[in-house]
């Protein structure tokens, strides 16, 4: 027979304050796994490659993210989309080659097809540290990289997470908004030299 612990409310204290979270949590020589986004414990941010611009955008935006997983009904990864593809010139220019509209483009016309997607894989993130992650992101010109491992239940490669300049940015407390690549790491860069 297991006996529950025994608790007992009381009057907030004073002097209390808020906890902080979510900033300088990190610094340059932190393990990199803990910037990563693990999909083992947050949920992939999902569309299917038929999904019109319009419904990525609005997914986009309700869910806080600025790159989908493009996969397909057995959730097996197809691509990725991000906010970058949508927002930019890319949808116009398709669309005017096709002498279309950009509301006749789906998913599947902007996304990086997952055989162009660059991954780090977990083994060697997991001896890499914040600084690491942020020079490879640098060096590929990239907001985001994604993290592979292998499933031990299948045996087949899955992607575990992923890394986001965006996201590393708040974790050091840099506010990071826009598209502008060289900002955003200039920007972070700054805050690691603090």
């Amino acid at each position: 027979m297991t006996l529950a612990a025994k608790v007992r409310t009381h009057k907030l204290s004073p002097n209390a304050s808020l906890c902080a979270s979510g900033y300088n949590q990190v610094g340059a020589d932190s393990p990199a796994v803990e910037a990563m986004t693990d999909f083992s414990r947050t949920q992939a941010v999902t569309i299917n490659a038929g999904a019109s611009l319009r419904e990525a955008n609005a997914t986009m935006i309700s869910r806080g993210v600025r790159l989908l997983m493009v996969t397909g009904s057995d959730d097996q990864v197809e691509g990725l989309i991000t906010a970058r593809d949508l927002l930019g010139e890319k949808p116009m220019q398709i669309a005017q080659a096709r002498n279309g509209k950009r509301d006749d483009l789906v998913v599947k016309d902007l996304m990086c097809p997952v055989g162009n997607i660059d991954t780090l894989y977990l083994g060697e993130v997991m001896n890499a540290r914040v600084i690491d992650i942020l020079n490879a992101l640098k060096n590929q010109g990239r907001q985001h990289i994604m993290v592979e491992d292998v499933d031990p239940a299948t045996g087949l490669p899955r992607v575990r997470g992923i890394f986001s300049a965006t996201q590393i940015g708040r974790l050091l407390g840099v506010p990071v908004l826009g598209f502008e690549l060289a900002s955003t790491f200039a920007e972070i860069e700054a805050a690691l030299a603090n």
